[in-house]
């Protein structure tokens, strides 16, 4: 039986992402929460600094983290700084919190990749943090669109891969 893992994306209000990412081969389950912030327990109305955040549990053997990163970039715009959309402030921010210096590296290369392409008008602004603690999202913000599937969202398909095709 294959382990799975655990991947932590933000990209601006995690409704979306979730959305997204729910759809994508070999992707287990996702869980809307709270990541990088400065209080324990945080709540929709009190987290500070803590981005929204993802977490996506994975079968590496059908997708690896590098796939999970190309498709991050290419839902949300990582060139706005702690924006997504109409949704501001640092909860927003586009941020990658990495468990370890495997997960770090491949990020730090992700990223070039998506400057060199030219793809986006300004540079990446994307973070690279340390993950310590995630925090379930109440209730409500999880599987929100599939609930309300006319509900806000400001993630969508921008680019094709930034892989080459295999």
């Amino acid at each position: 039986m294959t382990s799975t893992k655990k991947a932590y994306l933000a990209g601006g209000c995690f409704w979306g992402l979730e959305e997204l990412f729910r759809s994508q081969k070999g992707v287990v389950s996702t869980e809307a929460g709270y990541t990088g912030g400065s209080n324990s327990n945080p709540t929709y109305g009190n987290h500070p600094g803590h981005a929204e955040v993802l977490e996506i549990e994975y079968n590496p053997e059908e997708i690896s983290f590098k796939e999970l990163l190309d498709f991050f970039f290419r839902i949300h715009n990582p060139t706005t700084m702690n924006q997504q959309g109409n949704d501001m402030g640092t909860a927003y921010r586009s941020a990658i919190f990495y468990q370890n210096d495997e997960e770090r590296e491949e990020s730090e290369d992700f990223i070039r990749i998506v400057d060199e392409s030219g793809r986006w008008d300004s540079p990446v602004v994307t973070t690279l943090e340390k993950f310590d603690k995630f925090y379930q999202a109440e209730k409500e913000h999880q599987d929100y669109l599939q609930k309300y599937p006319n509900g806000y969202t400001c993630h969508y398909i921008h680019f094709e891969s930034y892989l080459p095709a295999k």
